[in-house]
């Protein structure tokens, strides 16, 4: 079947879903408890976008069997009545994820250690390598189901999506009371600006915040445009090659009432190398019309590499490439602009709680709104 009658099911088995969210679609209290755990395990996310593919291809093609998602990668080993679940998961299920907001991986369930190299039946016979074990326990007695007829694959699907909307507006509702509480709280000051720094840099430092650098310099230039007659351009996707936006970096600076780049931004979760200089360089001479190319970086600034850099400036005709650290850029940042010191801060606030699940997870959302609280009680 084509992408638009896969879009339609997806998009139809949504409607149903999001119209009896109190009420279950699968009647089998243990298939249902085994579609719940594998949506919503805590500790691993993959579960739900796997379920979402699997359940999918056998409403799209049922003669499949839904306990053969073989990889495309290994066509020769592919056996009959099988289906290529990677390629369902990024073409459908990701699209579909991302523009209902559901809670879920940001990366291909396909491209775990349980399912990476896998070429097998999943049947109940079958131990996946995985953590935690209970999550592919439930997946095998999920498709097991599904395959023997115990549960319709329409039926199934619907009830996943049932339980991932439930749980995405349960995690708006948390969201808006920590905000409320945070809008609630009265100080009689501010946050100085070492302070706003500090609360930023703590929560910079929680596990999974690669996208956060990325929102520090959005949220400098986003409060000081006025100021600065500068603007940002567009914020490019989380994990997006920027030869698939056309994007030079992952923050594009603009003058003001001006669409032109004037100034790029390349977020690094790790040091930055003499190759990344080279990329950077080869874009240039590509043709990239840009004044300024920086590279920010969470992890120490090797002198050598920040040397090479900056010996590019001649031969690239004025172009400049430099390497800033994120907390010293943000430190000069908003002691340069004190008294924006607090809008810079509700402008990170914004980006961070508006990010897709993919980029910034609900618990880092709700671990800066705590932080903040902290902080400004403290204050």
């Amino acid at each position: 079947m084509g992408a638009d009658t896969c879009s339609e099911i997806l998009e139809r088995a949504y409607k149903d879903a999001e119209a009896r969210l109190l009420k279950p679609f699968v009647a089998d209290p243990e298939i249902r408890d085994g579609i719940t755990y594998t949506a919503l395990c805590p500790s691993n996310r993959a579960g739900a976008r796997f379920l979402l593919a699997a359940m999918l291809a056998k409403v799209s093609q049922p003669k499949v069997d839904i306990r053969k998602p073989f990889i495309q990668a290994y066509p020769e080993k592919t056996k009959a009545n099988a289906y290529p679940g990677r390629n369902y998961d990024e073409q459908y299920i990701f699209d579909f994820i991302t523009r209902h907001k559901l809670p879920c991986s940001p990366t291909t369930a396909f491209l775990t250690p349980a399912f990476r190299t896998k070429n097998i039946v999943l049947d109940l016979k079958q131990k996946l390598r995985g953590r935690p074990p209970e999550l592919y326990e439930h997946i095998l007695e999920v498709l097991d189901a599904v395959q023997s007829g115990k549960v319709r694959a329409d039926t199934a699907l619907r009830e996943t999506i049932r339980v991932l909307i439930i749980e995405r507006d349960e995690r708006a509702i948390r969201l808006q009371k920590l905000k409320q509480t945070l809008q609630e709280q009265s100080a009689e000051l501010p946050l100085s600006s070492e302070e706003t720094v500090k609360l930023i840099e703590q929560h910079l430092a929680l596990k999974n915040a690669a996208r956060l650098p990325v929102l520090v310099v959005a949220a400098a230039y986003t409060a000081a445009a006025e100021k600065l007659g500068e603007n940002v351009l567009r914020l490019n996707q989380h994990n997006a090659a920027d030869k698939k936006t056309g994007a030079l970096g992952d923050v594009e600076i603009t003058l003001a009432n001006d669409d032109k780049v004037v100034t790029t931004y390349e977020m690094k979760d790790k040091s930055v190398t003499i190759g990344d200089i080279d990329i950077a360089i080869q874009k240039i001479a590509e043709g990239a019309d840009v004044q300024n190319y920086i590279f920010v970086t969470t992890e120490r600034i090797d002198p050598t590499v920040r040397e090479y850099a900056g010996k590019q400036y001649k031969d690239l005709g004025g172009v400049e490439i430099t390497i800033l650290d994120c907390i010293g850029f943000l430190r000069h940042f908003v002691h340069l602009f004190h008294r924006l010191r607090t809008d810079i801060l509700d402008a990170y606030q914004e980006l961070v709680l508006s990010e897709p699940e993919s980029g910034v997870n609900q618990a880092l959302k709700e671990a800066f709104l705590a932080l903040r609280k902290a902080a400004q009680a403290a204050d």
